[in-house]
């Protein structure tokens, strides 16, 4: 592995020694998963990854490592099918920025309206703890204020969740297949029977499904061109994951129900380098034209909860049958050997139940105590959320790793392959990165910048414009614009730069059908 460095750079001794604490992360997943050891000497990272961002997390180096993985994997899926290497560089503020993406894009030099939840959704402090509430979509909110029996208002909310136990509460709230959790240490997770069953989990599970031949793929002037990916997810890893593999040059198609309420504020700029079309599976024509889309589809990204998909014939094992050598991949809020795998949770209650809101508050409070501001600590609830949706980010890109490992293993193994992430095992990956003090994390770290237009400097000269894409599928698009000013990507690819494509602007743009298999060879020129 490189690293950047100036004249007066450490001895060599040093730097090599520098050089290989940076690689940790980055070896320790790479073999993992068997790729070859050397292929780590191509990646460069920065030197002094943290802190990087105004938290207790190494979020510098886990986002700087997860983005580094998913662009050496396509580096080594181009090496591959053309024998090309390359150098991939990363540098982690970049990455960090990165991460926040969807609140840095404009349109039409005017920053869209921000996403805002429901009133309901928050936290509130119940008769032993805290809790979440998660009802930003009507299902939520309505299974919520049947649950609670009380208004559909913040203050009725909060009035009776004070006679509920917090535990009590969200397992009432899990069993109907609603979003919620309580807030939870690291020791209360950890000592429970959710924590015992994930103590050990990969942050991604990359498994054979079928036996098969060895799959070729013609050369391409990008990493996964003429790679189709069938990407079948809403909010928000699945998306980033999608996007990631779009900008090394596959033929992302997204597919989006009708029956589903858009989210333009996400969904526009995570669409951005995709091809979109909406299908509703229930209808038999809508549902034959999925399974031919999946029939010439080398990967099917879904975030369908256990048992969804099979109950339709599209399960793992299904696919491989249907199109052998298929990569099916999924994202779920939850490891998929846990417990708690086919519970519904985003960012915000992952981080609440897996310790790391409570891990936010304490550093936070412990650094204003030492700079003499104990009043105002003493007033803080006992929970503080990262400074990004952070686990969100990194499932997304170590579910592009994931996805484009287990297409190299179709060219070199053979055989239909299943990929499993989740934002709890990404973030039990996160801890074993270890946890900064409270000095390095406020006083030595810098904030992210504010989300403003004109843009902040820093996110300006790290922005690229796109243009709209009007599709081919006729109709208006759900956000007006003709560009978009959208955060690069942190990784930079020596031979083969990533491509930024245009933005849909809407989820039916296009129509239900792959592009040729040699369609980006002519646009990428």
């Amino acid at each position: 592995m490189g690293s950047d460095n100036t004249e007066d750079s450490p001895s060599p001794m040093v730097d090599a020694m520098l050089r290989d604490m940076l690689a940790k992360p980055v070896r320790a997943v790479w073999t993992h998963h068997g790729l070859p050891p050397d292929d780590i000497e191509r990646i460069v990272l920065g030197n002094a990854p943290d802190p990087s961002v105004n938290s207790a997390f190494k979020l510098g180096t886990a986002a700087q490592t997860a983005i580094g993985l998913s662009a050496l994997a396509a580096t080594h899926f181009h090496a591959l099918r053309t024998g090309v290497e390359q150098t991939v560089r990363v540098d982690p503020r970049h990455a960090v920025i990165e991460f926040n993406s969807e609140n840095y894009y404009t349109i039409d030099q005017k920053l869209p309206r921000p996403k805002s939840d429901d009133e309901l959704t928050g936290m509130y402090e119940a008769k032993d703890g805290w809790v979440r509430l998660q009802a930003n979509f009507p299902d939520e909110k309505r299974g919520l204020v049947e649950l609670l029996q009380c208004e559909p208002t913040r203050a009725s909310a909060a009035e009776t969740l004070k006679q509920w136990g917090a535990y009590d509460f969200v397992d009432a709230v899990l069993e109907r297949g609603l979003a919620g959790a309580a807030l939870r240490s690291f020791s209360s997770i950890d000592a429970h029977w959710q924590g015992l069953s994930t103590r050990n989990i990969s942050p991604v599970s990359i498994s054979r499904i079928e036996d098969g031949p060895l799959r070729t793929f013609p050369p391409g002037k990008r990493p996964l061109e003429g790679v189709r990916v069938l990407d079948m997810t809403r909010v928000l890893a699945g998306p980033i994951a999608g996007r990631t593999l779009a900008a090394h040059g596959a033929d992302v198609l997204l597919v989006s129900s009708p029956m589903h309420p858009p989210i333009p504020e996400w969904d526009v700029e995570t669409s951005r380098g995709k091809r979109t079309t909406l299908l509703d599976t229930n209808a038999p024509e809508d549902r034959a034209t999925l399974q031919e889309l999946l029939k010439d589809a080398d990967v099917f990204l879904h975030r369908h909860r256990p048992g969804v998909l099979e109950a339709r014939g599209l399960g793992p094992k299904d696919l491989a049958k249907l199109r052998p050598g298929i990569v099916h991949a999924n994202v779920s809020a939850f490891a998929h050997m846990s417990p708690y795998w086919h519970r519904n949770a985003f960012e915000e209650e992952v981080e609440m139940v897996g310790g790391y809101a409570v891990q936010e508050a304490e550093t936070f409070k412990e650094w204003l105590e030492k700079n003499g501001r104990a009043n105002e600590a003493a007033g803080l609830p006992p929970w503080r959320l990262m400074p990004m949706s952070a686990l969100t980010h990194l499932a997304g890109q170590f579910l592009a790793f994931g996805i484009t490992t287990a297409l190299c293993k179709t060219m070199t193994e053979g055989g239909s392959w299943e990929v499993h992430v989740s934002l709890e095992s990404v973030g039990l990956w996160l801890r074993h990165l270890g946890l900064l003090m409270a000095e390095e994390a406020h006083n030595e770290s810098m904030p992210l910048p504010p989300r403003v237009y004109p843009l902040h400097p820093e996110v300006a000269a790290l922005s690229v414009v796109i243009e709209r894409d009007d599709g081919d599928n006729g109709g208006a698009a759900e956000v007006d614009g003709s560009t978009m000013t959208v955060v690069r990507h942190a990784a930079e690819l020596e031979q083969t730069p990533v491509r930024y494509g245009s933005a849909p602007m809407r989820l039916d743009a296009h129509k239900s059908r792959w592009l040729p298999r040699g369609w980006a060879v002519i646009s990428l020129l």
